[in-house]
């Protein structure tokens, strides 16, 4: 049975790689792009929200799209997506209005982005298996190598074509998502039909206080992660005063490996310890390593705090995924649209919020003020404790 979805697995492991791609090759871009088009700190942090916006439509519409099309089908469109939206991007800006092209482009990319988020943890979460929680953050833990790949490779093809080439970047980035779309064509795919209260459970589930938990812990999961991951990069190189190749390496390379060792360890143990109370103490030093970039004026001792922040926030997303999935199963698909829904949403208004506050205090500031997402997590995630409590009673 294991061999018969190993085609499978890999497909949607392929997948996380895509959106590793789509979500953090762009803010690479961002000194260049500040150089070219003059583009303000506010003026990056939308491109940010416009490459969510959509995840969070499709987060919410992919149950529909589903039911409608299938899983098989569903994957494919995703991967289309992705592909024909960095297709764009290479190409759309030498035709119209340059911030145009590219607020254009990632519309369409991050479309893709936001069916990938739901339909492919949804069908990990199909298949046969008893370690529901190790892997989907096996699964999530593909989105942090990727991570790191994007990082490494768009680092070195900025360097070979320098600013102006910017554009031949995602064209070549364009390749993963448009032959992985092909890959799922002929993998084996698990198409259970949609229950009709998977339609109809949402506000059933809202309703529930601790689904609601679940709710707002996916958010600041999602802005915690995001926040860093999109402006570490700038940040080593204006804030701390590192060159953008070491600045690359040892910002959003390191969050993206020590996420990914974070992952791999929760996948190891998630069935040997607590979720919650790991994540609370996690969130807590998640909260330190915030305010440490913010305002340690140690260079080195800053990098060190941006690495560690990764594995603070490793287990969050999945997890939640995971135990939001086991607790509230009545209504599977609902939830992963839900939670992927509010997770993408705090993804889109972390980071801006970083770049609207940067505008006018500095990134320093803008890291300090984001630091609250960690204890607003804490707090949601001490709430769900108590309606545990409640419905053992």
């Amino acid at each position: 049975m294991k061999s018969k979805y190993l085609s499978t697995k890999l497909a949607c492991y392929c997948s996380y790689i895509v959106q590793a791609v789509i979500n953090n090759f762009l803010p690479i871009l961002f000194i260049a792009l500040q150089d070219i088009y003059g583009l303000g700190y506010e003026k990056l942090a939308r491109i940010i929200v416009f490459s969510f916006v959509p995840q969070i439509f499709t987060d919410f519409m992919s149950p529909k799209i589903v039911s409608k099309i299938g899983y098989r089908y569903s994957a494919f469109f995703c991967q289309a997506l992705s592909a024909a939206g960095l297709f764009m991007l290479a190409f759309l800006p030498r035709i119209i209005e340059p911030y145009t092209a590219i607020i254009l482009s990632v519309f369409v990319y991050a479309l893709g982005s936001g069916l990938i988020e739901v339909v492919i943890s949804n069908m990990i979460g199909r298949l046969p298996t008893d370690r529901r929680a190790g892997n989907m953050s096996v699964l999530h833990s593909f989105f942090c190598w990727g991570q790191m790949f994007t990082v490494i490779v768009t680092t070195v093809l900025l360097a070979l074509f320098g600013f102006d080439g910017w554009n031949n970047i995602p064209l070549i980035w364009a390749v993963i998502p448009f032959v992985n779309m092909f890959c799922f064509l002929k993998v084996p795919i698990v198409e259970e039909p949609f229950a009709p209260d998977q339609h109809t459970s949402a506000k059933s589930l809202i309703k529930s206080r601790k689904f609601r938990c679940y709710m707002i812990m996916m958010f600041c999961a999602g802005a915690c992660e995001i926040a860093m991951a999109d402006w570490a990069s700038m940040f080593v190189q204006q804030a701390l005063g590192v060159s953008k190749v070491i600045g690359d390496l040892t910002g959003p390379c390191s969050f993206a490996l020590f996420m990914g060792v974070g992952r791999i360890w929760y996948a190891a143990v998630s069935e040997k310890i607590s979720f919650k109370k790991t994540l609370i103490v996690l969130c807590a030093i998640c909260f330190v390593c915030y305010n440490v970039v913010a305002f340690c004026n140690i260079p080195a001792v800053s990098l060190v705090f941006c690495g560690l922040c990764g594995f603070t926030v490793s287990i969050a997303w999945p997890g939640i995924y995971a135990v939001g999935a086991g607790d509230f199963a009545e209504g599977k698909a609902s939830t992963y649209s839900i939670l992927a829904t509010c997770g993408d949403t705090g993804c889109c208004l972390g980071p801006w919020i970083l770049g609207i506050v940067a505008d006018y205090a500095g990134l320093n500031i803008g890291f300090g003020v984001v630091s609250v997402f960690p204890l607003i997590l804490i707090a949601a995630t001490l709430l769900s404790f108590k309606s545990d409590k409640k419905i053992k009673g």
